[in-house]
């Protein structure tokens, strides 16, 4: 598939290489511009192009840039044909997010991110962390494989997603409509913490949306920061422990 990534930080650039790696034509933009995407993420043949190249001409247009900056980007989105695909990775932390309104009265990340960019979306690999995205991807068939949530409203744009996931590494598992994709955000049982297949539907199934975001999500944070406070950063296996323990 032709592919567009807006957005070359952790996440990004991870999906710029696995795709490219496996077959797909992949177009890379940041909001700096082309020339300072750095030569390692397009090293498995990723290309650098503007934010408006990025989104022309593709099967599907990836977000992976800050969940405040989605209104934003929603003039060049607007001029996408509506046979695109469009997939949002981004999360909602409202220390960094400014504090949505929308958010905080419990409308879904993904639902307010639909909105603001006035088409369907689908949610995906906005649920795992950036150094297991790097790093744990396994084979399909592999027994440990990590397992991500998709979800949509559309079943072909959510199969296109799902593809693409398995392709950079990992299950992908059917999550639903968006209305739904709460499940995964921030602070729920399947947030970032690296589940399997077998695993991941009890813990959709149990994510408790009165607690997970202001509650769990928020004593996370907290904790990470008085951990780190002094400096230095979490490693995956730190991540998903601390996830476990106060997400599950």
């Amino acid at each position: 598939m032709k592919i567009g990534i807006l957005g070359t930080g952790n996440i990004g650039k991870t999906l710029t290489r696995r795709l490219s790696v496996a077959g797909h034509e992949v177009k890379a933009a940041n909001s700096r511009g082309p020339e300072t995407i750095e030569a390692d993420v397009l090293s498995s043949g990723g290309r650098a192009v503007t934010a408006a190249q990025a989104v022309a001409d593709v099967d599907a247009v990836i977000l992976s840039i800050p969940f405040a900056r989605i209104p934003q980007v929603a003039p060049l989105i607007v001029k996408v044909p509506a046979d695109t695909v469009v997939i949002d990775t981004s999360n909602y932390y409202p220390h960094r997010d400014n504090g949505i309104a929308a958010i905080e009265a419990g409308q879904a990340e993904s639902v307010w991110a639909a909105t603001q960019l006035g088409r369907p979306i689908v949610k995906a690999w906005n649920s795992i962390g950036a150094e297991s995205f790097a790093h744990r991807n396994k084979p399909a068939g592999s027994a440990d494989r990590i397992a991500l949530p998709v979800a949509a409203d559309s079943p072909r744009e959510r199969d296109l997603a799902m593809a693409l996931v398995e392709d950079t590494g990992f299950d992908a598992f059917d999550a639903g409509p968006l209305a739904q994709s709460w499940r995964q955000q921030p602070g729920t049982p399947a947030y970032c913490t690296d589940l399997t297949r077998q695993e991941l539907p009890d813990a959709l199934a149990t994510a408790d949306a009165a607690r997970s975001p202001k509650r769990r999500r928020d004593l996370g944070l907290a904790v990470l920061q008085e951990r780190f406070a002094a400096g230095g950063q979490p490693d995956a296996e730190y991540l998903v422990r601390l996830n476990r323990a106060i997400y599950m």
